[in-house]
């Protein structure tokens, strides 16, 4: 667990812009939108996974908008480059106005565990760019399995909708590197943990959802 530094913030410190990075139009003024509002939603998981460009995330972000309540957007990505740093201002730019965003690249379940009593609704955006940063910093697979074991247990005792992101990366060739291979071998069994506890299912094909697990 090298390089990361542990989230040593309340979510209320992260309102007022400390140690979190914010997208537009988010007020940091905790008593103008109403910091400290009671959950509504019964706790639910949903899981949407696909390939790349399958319409994974416009799909979660429209199931989310179809929830009332509170509606906060975790972000793992980092801008690690100019080509990132325009896909995530893209992305930002089209997150409705209201809801409020967090990017955390690492201490993925200790933020969703600040959600508790104050977010209806709890989108997360993704897995596989949480893992790939992990990897980076020299997790080892055992060390990213735990903290996926952590996030599906605190997702599930969350008195909130949580929507959950991640990427199929396992229909393909077979990568010809040894840390790919391991990002592949992690994602996969990722999904198998956070599908089998998840409520819903929907995988992701050009861009049309396929509910494979809950009521359709």
């Amino acid at each position: 667990m090298q390089g990361i530094n542990p989230i040593t913030l309340s979510l209320p410190q992260a309102f007022r812009g400390e140690g979190c990075h914010w997208g537009r139009g988010f007020s940091p003024n905790l008593q103008k939108v109403g910091f400290f509002v009671k959950g509504t939603m019964a706790s639910r998981l949903i899981v949407v996974t696909g390939g790349a460009r399958s319409g994974k995330s416009i799909f979660a972000q429209s199931l989310a908008q179809a929830k009332e309540g509170r509606t906060v957007f975790i972000a793992t990505a980092e801008a690690g480059d100019d080509e990132m740093r325009a896909r995530i201002e893209k992305h930002r730019r089209g997150r409705p106005s209201p809801w409020h965003t967090i990017e955390e690249p690492c201490r993925l379940f200790e933020v969703v565990r600040t959600c508790e009593g104050i977010f209806d609704v709890v989108l997360i955006d993704c897995m596989a760019l949480w893992i790939s940063n992990l990897l980076l910093r020299d997790w080892d697979e055992t060390g990213i399995l735990r903290d996926v074991s952590t996030l599906v247990a605190t997702c599930k005792a969350l008195a909130a909708q949580v929507i959950i992101v991640s990427n199929e990366a396992g229909m393909g060739i077979v990568p010809d590197n040894r840390l790919s291979r391991s990002f592949r071998d992690i994602l996969g069994k990722t999904n198998q943990e956070i599908a089998s506890a998840a409520d819903e299912v929907f995988f992701l094909v050009a861009g049309i959802p396929l509910q494979i697990k809950g009521k359709p």
